[in-house]
């Protein structure tokens, strides 16, 4: 394993020349990435739109901060794009594409030739539409090229005292409805709710699918009794934000379900 990172950072050393800028969610691929590269005159863009969380776009700002990183916003409106609102199943690739055309703008702008983004090896069996996009765009996925797993990124980067090594991950709101589904301000609004009091009560690894009036909840199953002690709290919270029917996914937390 540490012969992959020795030779991603001699790669990211030889793209500095050409000025480096990174895509940065705030996921643990990315933070890993941006650490890397904080002393390589690195510029970091976050987008912040429609199906990212405040907190998600607060903890990136907190990130660049500390690490003294240069650090850029980009407010952007996915609801101007009639395709993503309808949630296709290739939503992702029109996001990404949308997306990542005003990063590189800004990365150019900013004397940035290099757009690099935390894909990592495992992202690469599994469906992901937005890859297409980046492709097309000529986005570099350093963790991918090395074929450098999640596993190891979170390994390496505790080892690194990476405090956030163990972060779940944040994928964009949109993944909480099945495909088809047309995305609105109200129901995006009402997941991130409903993840913010699901993380209340301490289940800090949780989506929160929504079907209509339905909500699906995927917690890891060892937290299922904690969950069946608290329910009649967890599903009056629940409810006044709107919704009406509460379930428990007994098969427990997994990334990617709408997918299946």
């Amino acid at each position: 394993m540490l012969s992959k990172f020795k030779n991603l950072q001699n790669y990211l050393n030889d793209l500095k020349r050409q000025g480096l800028c990174l895509a940065f969610s705030g996921g643990i691929d990315s933070i890993l990435l941006l650490y890397l590269c904080k002393d390589l005159n690195i510029l970091a863009v976050t987008l912040n739109s429609n199906l990212q969380t405040e907190e998600e776009i607060k903890f990136t700002q907190e990130i660049c901060n500390s690490l003294q990183v240069k650090h850029i916003i980009l407010d952007i409106d996915i609801f101007q794009n009639p395709v993503i609102l309808s949630n296709p199943k290739d939503r992702c690739y029109h996001c990404k594409k949308m997306m990542f055309e005003k990063i590189i703008n800004t990365a150019n702008q900013n004397g940035r030739n290099i757009i690099i983004d935390g894909t990592n090896f495992d992202d690469l069996k599994v469906y992901r539409p937005g890859r297409k996009a980046l492709n097309e765009l000529g986005v570099l996925s350093p963790f991918a090229k090395f074929e450098i797993t999640k596993s190891e990124i979170r390994k390496y980067a505790k080892n690194l005292g990476i405090t956030s090594y163990d972060k779940p991950s944040t994928p964009c709101l949109a993944t909480r409805f099945p495909y088809g589904t047309n995305l609105t301000d109200k129901k995006l609004q009402m997941v991130e709710n409903g993840e913010k009091i699901l993380k209340h009560f301490g289940f800090e690894c949780c989506r929160l699918r929504l079907y209509d009036n339905i909500a699906r909840i995927e917690i890891l199953p060892e937290f299922f009794q904690d969950f069946i002690d608290k329910k009649s709290e967890i599903t009056a919270a629940l409810k006044n934000i709107g919704l009406k029917y509460i379930t428990l996914d007994l098969e427990g937390f997994r990334s990617g379900s709408m997918d299946l």
